[in-house]
C-alpha cells in the first residue's frame, strides 16, 4: 500500500469521525426532552453506530467529542468530565469485526453501555456535583434511573434501526472499500 493509500484511509477515517461526533452533538442536543438532572435523548444510539464501523479509538473519540459538545453548547458544562469518559467508554462494548452492524453481539452490547451510562452519571452527580462522598446524594442521583432507562431505549430504537439500514444498503462494505 503507497503513502497515498494510507493517508487517504486515514482521511476516511477522520472525516468519518468528524461526522460521527456531529451527528451525535445534533441528536444530544437538538432531539432531546428534558428531565430533573439534564435531558434524556438518543445520541447514544449513533455512538453504538460508530463502533460497529469504526476502529476503536475512533469510535470513542467520536462519542467522547459528540457528547461533550452537546453538554458544553446546551449550558450543561458541569458534565463534561463524566461525559469524556463515559462516552468514549460506551463504544468499547460494541464490535466492528463483522460484516453486518446489528448482530447479536452488539444488541448485547447495549447492557453493559446502558450499564456504564447509568452508573457513571448517577456516581457522578452524587460525588461530584454533591461536592463529596454522601450515601444520601448517590441514592438520590440513583433515582434519575428511569431517565437513563428511557434514554437507553430511544437509543436502541435508533441503533437498530439505523443498522438495519446501513445492513440493507451493504455500508459496511461500501465504507471498507
Amino acid at each position: 500500500m503507497g503513502t497515498k493509500s494510507i493517508s487517504t484511509a486515514k482521511m476516511r477515517l477522520i472525516t468519518t469521525t468528524g461526522l460521527f461526533a456531529a451527528l451525535i452533538y445534533i441528536f444530544t442536543a437538538y432531539i432531546h426532552v428534558p428531565t430533573g438532572a439534564g435531558y434524556t435523548h438518543a445520541g447514544d444510539g449513533l455512538i453504538y453506530i460508530a463502533a460497529c464501523i469504526l476502529p476503536t479509538p475512533y469510535a470513542m473519540a467520536a462519542g467522547a467529542i459528540g457528547g461533550t459538545l452537546a453538554d458544553g453548547l446546551s449550558g450543561f458544562p458541569v458534565w463534561i468530565p463524566a461525559t469524556v469518559i463515559i462516552k468514549a467508554v460506551t463504544a468499547l462494548f460494541f464490535s466492528n469485526k463483522s460484516e453486518k452492524i446489528l448482530t447479536l453481539r452488539n444488541i448485547l452490547s447495549i447492557i453493559p453501555s446502558g450499564i456504564v451510562c447509568i452508573v457513571g452519571y448517577s456516581l457522578y452527580e452524587g460525588t461530584v456535583m454533591a461536592g463529596g462522598l454522601s450515601w444520601t446524594a448517590i441514592t438520590a442521583a440513583f433515582t434519575q434511573t428511569p431517565a437513563y432507562c428511557v434514554q437507553i431505549g430511544a437509543s436502541t430504537a435508533l441503533f437498530v434501526a439505523v443498522a438495519f439500514l446501513f445492513d440493507r444498503i451493504g455500508f459496511k462494505k461500501m465504507f471498507n472499500k
